[in-house]
């Protein structure tokens, strides 16, 4: 008997790119850690997925050294930004066809690529040698524009023949990843030209170290940053991350769950979908609950 999900989880492995599950029919990752988590193993794969059958398939894109460039539709109901809103265009296609215009240079079609569950596209490119790039959202900071976003290392995306709510990722060009276009890797790597500042992490514990308030300071810029529709996953990563720490008597909660809760309101002033101050309690209590169950200390 032919299992869908094992088949794609082993076809992404045999490209290279390291795979993991989510969670059935959603986009949330079925363990912990899911980057370090990330195998080609083949057995591995087989195991698990004979176990998990309904568990989706997600590719890792910095174990994958892939940039996946992510061309969006708009949902519904949401206005088109004052910048973006003229003759010819409507999604993210469009968006990144006039940044290619503006660059002088071709849409880049000659790689592997899948149709989302949305209607919207994924392009992926290989990662130039020696750079790491991270993920990007929208047109804040190194973004390319209004529905593009880009996964890197920290990133990941679901792969062809997964289904989310219902809606299949078919592969449409089954080609190797082309290397990221040069012009491209420079505008992902540009210096920004008004960075919004992430405030150190003002801990009200004399014990903290310089290695905790950055543990936290990375961990709230990490959600700042997130993609529009990867903001809740790196919500809870970075309540579970934190909850390690505070489990095991390194960090206090309260100034963690502060900390959390204020990265997520800067970022929800910028997103197109928001948590509510509802939505977003429950994620950073629940990431807690999860980084309480491998408590991680640090010497003293």
């Amino acid at each position: 008997m032919v299992i869908p999900n094992l088949r794609t989880a082993l076809d992404a492995a045999r490209r290279g790119w390291p795979v993991f599950p989510l969670r059935p029919g959603s986009k949330v990752p079925a363990m912990p850690e899911w980057e370090t988590n990330a195998t080609t193993d083949t057995d591995r794969i087989a195991g698990y997925w004979l176990r998990h059958r309904a568990h989706g398939v997600a590719i890792a894109c910095g174990p994958a050294r892939l940039v996946v460039v992510d061309l969006d539709q708009p949902k519904p109901g949401k206005a088109t930004p004052a910048e973006w809103d003229r003759p010819g265009i409507t999604d993210g296609c469009d968006v990144f066809a006039d940044l290619c215009a503006t660059a002088g240079q071709p849409f880049p079609t000659g790689t592997y690529s899948v149709q989302t569950g949305r209607g919207g596209f994924h392009l992926y490119f290989t990662t130039p040698a020696g750079v790491e790039l991270r993920n990007t959202g929208g047109g804040r900071g190194r973004g390319l524009g209004w529905l593009v976003d880009t996964r890197a290392a920290g990133g990941y995306v679901v792969a062809a023949g997964s289904v989310v709510e219902g809606n299949r990722y078919d592969l449409v060009h089954d080609v190797p990843a082309a290397p990221l276009p040069t012009w491209l890797a420079e505008r992902l790597t540009a210096p920004l030209v008004a960075p919004a500042p992430v405030l150190p992490v003002q801990l009200r514990t004399a014990r903290r170290s310089a290695y905790l308030d950055r543990a936290v300071t990375d961990e709230c810029r990490h959600v700042v940053t997130a993609a529009s529709e990867a903001h809740n996953a790196a919500l809870f990563m970075a309540a579970q991350n934190l909850g390690r720490l505070v489990a095991g008597g390194a960090l206090p909660e309260a100034d963690v769950y502060a900390a959390l809760l204020d990265a997520e309101r800067r970022l929800a002033a910028t997103c197109t979908e928001p948590h509510t101050e509802t939505q977003a309690h429950k994620t950073i209590t629940s990431g807690l609950r999860a980084g309480a169950k491998r408590p991680r200390k640090v010497a003293a």
